[in-house]
């Protein structure tokens, strides 16, 4: 997988992709990321790559020359699954949205950032729309490490145990139940009886029975 990422801070990103299992994807082959800097793509003198909104009102926009000549050059290098605008308007990241993108080649991740793009911007290139939640940021540059870590963790082989990821929260539309490891008493506190049993089908059931308790608890609406 080759995910391009759009940035007038491309070097805030840079650390995430250079420790744990970004790292490591990389360093197999499994997955590619490349930074660009929009200001590399201005006509202006001084690399401007904002300006005021017609119509007035407060805060600048993201010009649509540069990331048009951006984008169209990226995507006259090869062909882009999608083109996804990092943005608060976007539909919410999921686990779904996750799986979907972890099985595409190429990608380009757009960070918006001031106010936003240019309207024309997302009518001539941008194929989908992400936010990662129901707040605001300074820059879609932290949005664009959470999708790649989401959708590259996903990968075959960046995991060392595959079976690892179908398990996570929200695979199932369940959270995860209660784990536990060595020691079996600490502070009085007990690992449940079932999970020392032994018997396979027995904890399965209970896992699953508690992933559900837990849910309805904490996040009922994925039950509907």
């Amino acid at each position: 997988m080759r995910i391009d990422i759009i940035s007038v801070l491309p070097e805030l990103m840079e650390s995430p992709f250079q420790t744990s299992i970004l790292k490591r994807a990389m360093e197999k082959g499994l997955a590619e990321v490349h930074f660009h800097n929009i200001r590399d793509w201005s006509t202006n003198k001084h690399r401007k790559v904002d300006d005021e909104p017609y119509g007035g009102g407060a805060g600048m926009i993201m010009t649509i020359e540069p990331l048009d000549l951006c984008i169209s050059e990226l995507k006259s290098q090869r062909d882009y699954d999608d083109i996804i605008y990092l943005t608060p308007e976007g539909e919410t990241l999921n686990q779904r949205i996750a799986n979907t993108l972890s099985i595409k080649k190429n990608l380009i991740f757009l960070c918006g950032h001031y106010k936003g793009v240019d309207q024309r911007v997302r009518d001539l290139h941008i194929t989908k729309e992400i936010s990662i939640g129901d707040y605001v940021l300074t820059g879609g540059e932290l949005a664009a490490c959470v999708l790649a870590d989401s959708v590259i963790r996903l990968l075959p082989g960046v995991l060392n145990d595959e079976q690892s990821a179908l398990t996570d929260s929200f695979q199932d539309n369940l959270l995860s139940p209660p784990i536990y490891t060595r020691p079996e008493t600490y502070k009085g506190l007990s690992v449940p009886k079932i999970l020392l049993s032994g018997n396979t089908s027995a904890i399965e059931d209970w896992l699953h029975d508690e992933a559900v308790r837990v849910t309805k608890e904490r996040r009922p609406d994925l039950l509907e």
